[in-house]
């Protein structure tokens, strides 16, 4: 059933992405992920397709899915042979094949599909430019006594609701502190005795609600869900680590927590002019021919110029074109003396500052050094691109694994994007 009678034409832009994307490959890796028996799965090809047009599209899994039921080339490109009329998915379908598939079937279709564009002669191996950013996650910005109080309001939802099922009314002062946290977030000037009241205020509240929701728990004598346990062990945390900051007046404590939902995020110091610190995972990538690659990601903070990441890259790059790179080009930071050894080790052409004092010439490689420098731009314009129009700049998938789905997910996207344009 095609609409008005009309036709598809193989020069649209999903159609050409679509011939790019190894089907067959994917099918039997992703068949791996469900039973033989029972009710069949969704079709591998319309999961795939709209997980990759979620990326390309920025678009929502509502949108996405709305999207399809009226878009004849999506529809193509999710491999149906006719027009489909009815929904074919509903949003919530694609959350609960994205958590069943998980980051190993991610790293599957990023493998596959760089194979193609690789074979094909899309993407060519012509040197590593390297560099390292931060993803940030959806996160509140970090303010204790807010932390505190995000505690607080999850253990009094829970000992209501564990105690309503005993038959018991327990007593947690949730009214009196909440207008304790309003007068305080409502305050336009707050001064450091005013914090520090605000903080030690809440820090009693959380502690009191910890000994209750526990007290409760003991009482109803069932047992608790794992998601429970490790949320009530984080609140421990939190609490434990105000107290150290409050006691010693400090403002740092190791693996501080600065989200009460995203407990994994830890703040990482970029030094960067008006963002100085930033919360999400961070992630050291390659930049090759034009195209972006995550070599490595971590919620704690790393040196990218560290010697495991660096062996990590030149490995990456000589898994996927059976060679090693021509050149290796990074900021300053790379420019160590176990680095030096890896590339002179290695045999690659290492874009570092010389040592020693500068020569009064200008030799060829100095004039070289300079042009591997001034494409190095290149790997900061495309972490722009992917932060302005891919979604790295905000992470909205729960979990560490859901961060690095996301991450890989957008630069596959992007990637796709640019193949298209030399296809």
């Amino acid at each position: 059933l095609f609409p008005f009678g009309g036709q598809l034409k193989e020069t649209n832009r999903w159609l050409k992405i679509k011939k790019l994307i190894p089907w067959e490959e994917l099918e039997i890796k992703y068949k791996n992920y469900f039973s033989h028996t029972g009710r069949p799965a969704k079709d591998a090809q319309l999961i795939i397709g709209l997980m990759l047009l979620k990326h390309m599209t920025a678009k929502s899994d509502e949108e996405i899915s709305l999207e399809l039921q009226e878009n004849i080339y999506w529809q193509a490109f999710c491999g149906l042979e006719h027009f489909e009329t009815e929904r074919l998915l509903e949003s919530s379908s694609l959350t609960k094949m994205r958590k069943r598939l998980g980051i190993e079937f991610i790293r599957d279709l990023e493998e596959e599909t760089y194979k193609v564009l690789i074979d094909k002669r899309i993407i060519k191996g012509k040197g590593l430019l390297v560099d390292a950013t931060v993803f940030p996650e959806k996160v509140k910005y970090p303010n204790d006594v807010e932390l505190l109080n995000d505690v607080r309001k999850w253990l009094v939802k829970k000992i209501k609701a564990i105690g309503k099922k005993i038959g018991k009314k327990v007593r947690t002062k949730c009214r009196t502190a909440k207008k304790i946290y309003l007068d305080f977030a409502k305050k336009r000037r707050k001064t450091k005795k005013t914090i520090k009241k605000a903080k030690r205020q809440m820090q009693q509240f959380v502690r009191r609600n910890i000994k209750q929701l526990e007290s409760v728990i003991k009482e109803a004598n069932e047992r608790i869900s794992e998601e429970m346990s490790e949320k009530l062990e984080l609140a421990k945390v939190i609490l434990n680590q105000q107290y150290e900051m409050y006691r010693t007046g400090s403002r740092r404590v190791k693996n501080r927590i600065v989200s009460f939902h995203r407990g994994y995020v830890r703040p990482i110091k970029r030094g960067k002019s008006g963002k100085p610190v930033e919360f999400g995972p961070k992630g050291a990538l390659s930049y090759i021919g034009g195209y972006l690659f995550l070599d490595s990601i971590s919620h704690d903070n790393f040196s990218e110029a560290g010697e495991e990441i660096v062996r990590e890259q030149i490995k990456n790059y000589e898994e996927k074109f059976k060679k090693k790179p021509p050149s290796f080009t990074g900021d300053k930071l790379y420019g160590t003396l176990k680095n030096r050894e890896i590339m002179k080790e290695e045999k690659i052409r290492g874009s570092f500052v010389a040592l020693g004092k500068k020569a009064k010439k200008e030799t060829s490689d100095k004039q070289w050094f300079k042009k591997k420098q001034k494409e190095r731009n290149r790997i900061e314009g495309a972490f722009g691109n992917g932060k302005e129009h891919y979604g790295l700049d905000k992470i909205l998938y729960h979990g560490k694994e859901g961060a690095e789905m996301w991450v890989r997910s957008c630069i596959l996207a992007m990637n796709l994007k640019a193949a298209l344009a030399r296809i």
